[in-house]
């Protein structure tokens, strides 16, 4: 199939350009679109039992408390003046729109709404809407009241001011690294290539991924959930991908014009060779990214809609257009050349093959401290925790989260932290009454709310205007309100105890609030984590058997890939979780965002796979020559160095730039994708790969008979000569090789 693209490239070029530019304008007028219709949040499982619970409170009582202002009155709360502001607080919020239950201390009074040092109260209230449109609202009433009123000064919290500023954070902070990332890629592009006609070529290939990629979204978000966070992996994935895919067939354009190929020839190789390196490596990419389609929630979901979206259309573009450009410049890809950028035009990277030639001669002297160095890296993963996002991600001066913790240490036992449990059908006021007084015996507990009264471990309050609101003929609400601190592992304990408490009269309970979907977007990911690692290696086991005929790479190539993953992340735990750097940094260590993480492997697996491709395909090639193993390796790794290395620097240059958010888990992503990215490239293609493949020998490429077989029917092998420079002995005396053993030791 490859060799039919070349020679549609090479005599239909001009009819691809102008049917791909009638492309790029149409995905570019649908991709425009997509901004309005993706949306935020979607951190939850929509059928966990939290979230089930959350529809019947939105549905039968009106929503939960998701804003709470903050009133403080420095002449106290009993003064005219600040009565007056409060009043006149609690009007303009029960009148403006999307807004109801709104629970005053106006209205109500009452110790949970006032602070310990009678200084300050609240406003509680609940803003209608989904993940997007209920952030807007809450902007809208945090505009309107907050800020200083005369005798009183009112700040926002709550779960809908702090979707509202995670949104606005993360939108300038994502803006500030692209605004960093993309004149800095451009600048290294055109130094990597050594030309400027040449650097625009992946750009060409990263513009056609990231308008289609637009286009896919806006389809996806018209029928269904979609997170506009999808956006800024779009564009990202798809300059680096464009850079990934553009160096290969650059380079090995060039290498076959240096080598005195004429152009058609020189773009037949090309196709043949780096273009089936380009479809294994999307494939690979692609298999790492469905499994996010296991999971639940839409934000996990949404990056593999858009990860998959991209590669596919980078890999069409790279297979398609940039042959058509390449067969009308021809030997004009050296055009705007830099004169100091020479060896940048060149095939061979010497230091690569250096190295790679030093570690065969002794590979468990140089594998082994950078095993040793991974492994260290890795340690902080015995201690990992995990949780999900809450205001500890902003910046300490974020409005939102200094009234979260004002509320937290101010307001002891306060409402909006509280367990939500909702019955599914009508129950009787004695049933009830004891199911709450079981409630209240649990450890940890406050006080319960129900309909029929107030309960606590010591007694019994009759019930007030609110707490007989919580009861429907069909329905009933009970709040059960705790000390213990938030998300913690108590409280996560006292969600399952509540569950595990027989609901009144055998009528069926739903837990929601926040503990309760930690507990269950914790469980919601770690149900299926076997599964998704599953398709990850399975998928991945057999694409690299197609690729390679041997059953023995993809296990050193799963395995390497490993190792430098772990290291990676065990280095985020180090920082984001222990604390490490967070002065420098200027974060609040916390767990492991749960789902970010997830992310953080799929992606950075993905990429792993894709440079492994890259270095493997060279290999292969020469190894299938008739190279022995270690000119094999390290003329492999001498071709293909400097690719991997440039590719992955400059796709780490867009993800460090995420380190600059003042958003915590968008600095996870970041700093763990970029490392990630760089350890693989260097420690794992540079040290490890020629180590194991010396220590392997020809087994590296066994496979029973059988697979053989089956391989050289199935294995997609596009066929041809190897390049005649390739072959050993084609291009003069080469230095013996040392002899093909295992060897024992150093």
């Amino acid at each position: 199939m490859l060799h039919r693209l070349a020679d549609l490239a090479l005599h239909r070029a001009r009819a691809l350009l102008l049917l791909t530019l009638v492309a790029v304008i149409a995905m570019g007028a649908v991709g425009f679109g997509a901004f309005g219709v993706l949306q935020g949040g979607g951190f939850e499982d929509p059928d966990a039992p939290s979230s089930r619970a959350q529809e019947l409170v939105d549905d039968r009582f009106g929503g939960d408390t998701n804003l709470v202002l903050l009133v403080r009155a420095d002449d106290g709360l009993d003064s005219p003046a600040a009565e007056r502001a409060g009043r006149e607080l609690t009007a303009g919020v029960k009148d403006a729109p999307h807004v109801t239950n709104v629970v005053s201390y106006w209205d109500t009074g009452g110790s949970a709404l006032t602070s310990e040092d009678g200084d300050q109260a609240l406003v509680m209230a609940h803003v209608e809407g989904d993940s997007t449109t209920r952030a807007e609202h809450a902007e809208d009433v945090v505009d309107a009241w907050t800020g200083d009123r005369g005798a009183v000064t009112v700040r926002a919290g709550g779960g809908a001011a702090l979707d509202n500023d995670v949104t606005e954070q993360v939108s300038t902070d994502l803006a500030l690294a692209e605004a960093i990332a993309v004149p800095l890629t451009l600048v290294l592009l055109v130094l990597a290539f050594g030309s400027l006609v040449a650097a625009l070529l992946p750009l060409a290939i990263g513009l056609i991924a990231i308008l289609g990629t637009f286009a896919e979204l806006y389809v996806l978000g018209s029928v269904t959930d979609v997170s506009v966070f999808a956006v800024n992996l779009t564009t990202a994935l798809g300059l680096g991908l464009g850079i990934d895919y553009g160096l290969l067939l650059v380079s090995r354009f060039r290498e076959r014009l240096g080598a005195g190929d004429e152009v058609p020839d020189a773009l037949r190789t090309t196709v043949r060779t780096a273009g089936r390196t380009i479809a294994f490596s999307a494939a690979t990419v692609v298999a790492a990214l469905s499994a996010l389609l296991l999971f639940p929630p839409f934000f996990l979901r949404s990056f593999a809609y858009a990860g998959i979206g991209v590669v596919a259309i980078a890999a069409l573009a790279a297979l398609v257009v940039v042959p058509a450009l390449l067969a009308l410049l021809g030997h004009r890809v050296n055009s705007g050349r830099l004169p100091w950028a020479r060896s940048a035009r060149q095939p061979d990277a010497p230091v690569w093959g250096r190295l790679a030639g030093l570690v065969m001669r002794r590979p468990a002297l140089t594998a082994l401290p950078v095993l040793a160095v991974l492994l260290l890296a890795a340690s902080p993963l015995l201690g990992v925790t995990f949780g999900t996002p809450d205001e500890r991600v902003l910046p300490e001066d974020a409005q939102s989260r200094q009234v979260s913790t004002a509320v937290r240490d101010a307001f002891p036992g306060n409402d909006a932290d509280a367990l939500q449990v909702v019955t599914r059908g009508p129950v009787a006021e004695g049933e009830l009454a004891s199911y709450a007084q079981r409630l209240a015996k649990l450890d940890g507990v406050v006080r319960v709310q129900a309909s029929t009264g107030t309960y606590t471990a010591d007694g019994v309050e009759e019930p007030g205007p609110a707490q007989a609101a919580l009861g429907r003929p069909d329905a009933q609400r009970v709040t059960v309100t705790s000390g213990l601190e938030p998300k913690s592992d108590a409280a996560q304990d006292l969600v399952r105890d509540v569950r595990a408490t027989a609901g009144p009269g055998g009528t069926e309970t739903l837990v929601g609030g926040a503990d309760a979907r930690l507990v269950d977007s914790k469980k919601s990911i770690t149900d299926r984590l076997p599964a998704a690692a599953g398709i990850v290696v399975g998928s991945t086991f057999l694409l690299l058997f197609l690729f390679t005929g041997s059953v023995v790479q993809p296990l050193r190539a799963l395995v390497l890939n490993a190792i430098s993953l772990t290291a990676s992340v065990g280095v985020m735990v180090w920082i984001f979780q222990d604390g490490h750097l967070s002065g420098l940094l200027g974060f609040t260590p916390m767990p492991m965002d749960t789902s970010m993480t997830v992310l953080l492997f799929c992606i950075v697996f993905g990429l792993s796979m894709d440079y492994e491709v890259f270095v493997t395909s060279r290999i292969k090639e020469l190894n299938d020559a008739g190279a022995d193993n270690v000119t094999a390796v390290t003329r492999g790794l001498s071709r293909t160095g400097r690719i991997v290395t440039t590719a992955a620097a400059l796709l780490a240059v867009s993800f460090f730039a995420f380190g600059t958010s003042s958003v915590s888990f968008l600095q996870m992503f970041g700093l763990g994708s970029g490392l990630a990215i760089l350890i693989d490239a260097v420690a794992v293609r540079g040290v490890l790969v020629p180590a194991a493949m010396r220590l392997l020998g020809k087994r590296a490429w066994y496979a029973p008979r059988a697979l053989k077989r089956l391989h050289a029917r199935i294995g997609l092998d596009e066929g041809g000569p190897a390049d005649d420079r390739d072959v050993p002995g084609a291009d003069g005396p080469r230095p013996a090789a040392e002899p093909e053993r295992t060897p024992a030791g150093v």
